[in-house]
């Protein structure tokens, strides 16, 4: 007899894939490659963090819990992503306490310049990452009670593409101008973190309009191979309820 039932089976898996996938984007996200778009003589140049492979993953899991769980699993998703990226960065600045020994595949530099991860980029992107998540929530479930569980595209889709406005904007405008400041270091300018912002929400834009079939496959294969029912329509609740 299994322990959990075939749905809460999934759940679990869900959410590993879902903090996992967090965690290695904050991980990896030191690392960035160009993307340039040039269309005659315009040339545009953009450095994407490769934390763009990871991330991409947690705003579909948002939607498929949101979608079979309801409001009430996509925020415990939320609140286990929080806790174990604030267990992780706990971890990883013990980590950077001992003195690597002479036999140490990394050295300290080594080891704190790609596992270090400072105090006010983590502040930055868990202030973003909570504000990107329960927009996301809000607004698959006002479009889901909106259009009554039609149009899968739309709530799925939508709430993406609002969350990351939110996640995206909030990141940049804390880490780059208003944390530097706090820090008594020189703030990057407005329009250059604007810049920045814009460019790489155009990016998520179309990873969102490209990941489209995927939600529509989840969900066939969830609700019609697997007999799962979608969470039922719920009412919209204030935002301090």
């Amino acid at each position: 007899m299994s322990l959990f039932d075939k749905k809460t089976q999934l759940f679990v898996y869900l959410a590993a894939i879902f903090v996992s996938s967090l965690i290695l984007g904050d991980l990896i996200g030191g690392k960035a490659f160009d993307v340039a778009i040039s269309i005659g003589d315009f040339r545009y140049v953009q450095p994407m963090s490769v934390g763009l492979f990871a991330f991409p993953i947690t705003f579909l899991l948002t939607d498929v819990v949101n979608e079979f769980y309801g409001r009430k699993g996509a925020r415990f998703l939320t609140f286990l992503g929080m806790w174990i990226a604030i267990f992780a960065f706990v971890l990883l600045n013990i980590a950077q306490v001992p003195n690597a020994g002479t036999n140490s595949y990394f050295q300290d530099n080594e080891f704190n310049k790609i596992f270090g991860i400072g105090g006010r980029l983590f502040v930055a992107s868990i202030v973003a990452y909570l504000c990107g998540q329960f927009l996301d929530i809000h607004v698959f479930q006002f479009w889901k009670s909106l259009t009554k569980s039609k149009h899968l595209w739309l709530r799925a889709t939508g709430s993406t593409l609002a969350s990351q406005i939110a996640d995206t904007f909030v990141i940049n405008l804390l880490f780059w101008s208003v944390m530097p400041s706090l820090s008594h270091t020189n703030p990057r300018p407005m329009e250059w973190v604007l810049r920045k912002a814009v460019g790489e929400y155009v990016l998520k834009f179309l990873i969102a309009l490209l990941l489209t079939p995927t939600i529509y496959a989840l969900h066939n294969f969830l609700a019609h191979r697997m007999g799962f029912d979608p969470a039922p329509i719920e009412s919209q609740e204030s935002p301090s309820s």
